[in-house]
């Protein structure tokens, strides 16, 4: 019998070891499930705080864009047609249309009556943006050209002359608009805002037909950039350290 207890001794000691054993690796299976639990509780509220950060900062867009939009239309809606312009309700760009008006053909001179409305527009135009210059981070003065030059050159040289020349017309508006009166108190703001591009032929206006036209491509657009880029980008930076 002592042999017999022996064994079976042996034997409950061997399946408690065992049950023991099996006990530590299911509570250590346990703590784990519980720490990616912790983990995934986690990730969901970063997401959900990046989710409703950029929402915010969309709803914020739309609501300065809205605003933005009827600040221009509320000031400017009875000079766009004497002025042969127009407001893009979706970018924000007021668009000056008439391109015998703006400059001479070839020239980057701004025409007497293009200077006389630039003076009568602008300084309005800056009020209008005063509001809201915490949310604008670029007014951009946009050239843009017809594809058209002359036909002692190629279409590619055709497109960089106009590159030039639509540079140099954007530069010729943002210069004439810096040195006026009105624009002094804002010099700044202007400064650190303002930027003049020129698009070239890369842009055209399109009849209904899809083809060029050339006349309606040759203009120059104020167009307004807010920080709602910039926002996300720092929404998501910061949740990413």
């Amino acid at each position: 019998m002592s042999r017999l207890d022996a064994v079976f001794g042996r034997g409950s000691a061997a399946g408690s070891e065992d049950e023991h054993h099996w006990l530590s690796v299911s509570d250590l299976m346990a703590g784990l499930m519980m720490v990616f639990l912790l983990i995934a509780v986690a990730l969901m509220m970063h997401a959900n705080q990046v989710r409703q950060g950029v929402t915010d900062v969309a709803k914020a867009y739309q609501d300065t864009q809205v605003a933005i939009l009827r600040a221009l239309q509320d000031e400017f809606s009875d000079d766009l047609s004497g002025w042969e312009a127009e407001i893009d309700p979706e970018t924000l760009a007021f668009t000056f249309q008439s391109p015998e008006v703006l400059f001479a053909t070839g020239s980057a001179s701004l025409r007497p009556r293009f200077e006389q409305i630039l003076s009568d527009f602008y300084p309005r135009y800056l009020k209008v943006l005063a509001p809201f210059k915490d949310r604008i981070q670029e007014v951009r003065i946009e050239g843009h050209t017809s594809s058209r030059w002359n036909h002692r050159v190629s279409d590619d040289e055709a497109y960089f002359l106009n590159m030039q020349l639509s540079q140099d017309r954007t530069r010729s508006v943002l210069g004439y608009l810096y040195q006026l009166p009105e624009t002094q108190a804002d010099k700044s703001w202007v400064k650190q805002t303002t930027a003049a591009v020129g698009y070239s032929s890369a842009h055209p206006e399109l009849d209904e037909n899809q083809q060029e036209n050339a006349e309606r491509s040759r203009r120059v657009s104020f167009r307004i950039l807010t920080n709602a880029e910039s926002q996300i980008r720092a929404i998501l930076d910061e949740v990413g350290q």
